[in-house]
């Protein structure tokens, strides 16, 4: 939830400053400014969750830990290359590769009642997914039309 909502404020925010500041409206570089803060939001949870989130993660993949610092990394790189117009469309593309590729441990961590902040078995189990998948299909067609469209 926290994500989405800062997702929705910074692109708010970012419409009416750059409307001060342009004398236009910029729906889609606001829409990649709110994308560049949300990962930049949820890579700092892979920094301050990583033993919760690393419970997300399925059994048979090796390097739990460092595979969430990884894809906090893949977050910031994605934050800052979405506002670089040569890599704009592929980090998009890649984006969207990458939201499809953690929809399995967020099912994960729905089955098995993951609370990655406290990294215990006490989450909100499955009733989550009924928000968590139209979300990840948000994001993916949030970052396509802002960035590739």
């Amino acid at each position: 939830m926290k994500p989405l909502l800062i997702l929705i404020f910074t692109f708010t925010i970012a419409v009416f400053i750059l409307k001060i500041v342009t004398g236009k409206y910029d729906y889609a570089l606001s829409a990649r400014i709110g994308m560049s803060v949300m990962l930049l939001f949820t890579a700092l949870g892979h920094f301050l969750y990583t033993e919760g989130m690393s419970m997300m993660i399925p059994n048979f993949i090796p390097f739990k830990k460092e595979l969430v610092y990884f894809t906090a990394i893949i977050e910031i790189l994605g934050a800052i290359t979405l506002h670089v117009p040569s890599l704009k469309s592929i980090t998009a593309w890649l984006l969207i590769l990458f939201f499809v590729l953690i929809l399995p441990a967020n099912i994960k961590a729905s089955i098995d009642q993951v609370n990655y902040q406290n990294a215990a078995y006490d989450g909100n189990g499955l009733a989550y997914l009924w928000f968590r998948v139209p979300l990840q299909i948000l994001f993916v067609v949030w970052v396509y039309i802002s960035s590739i469209k």
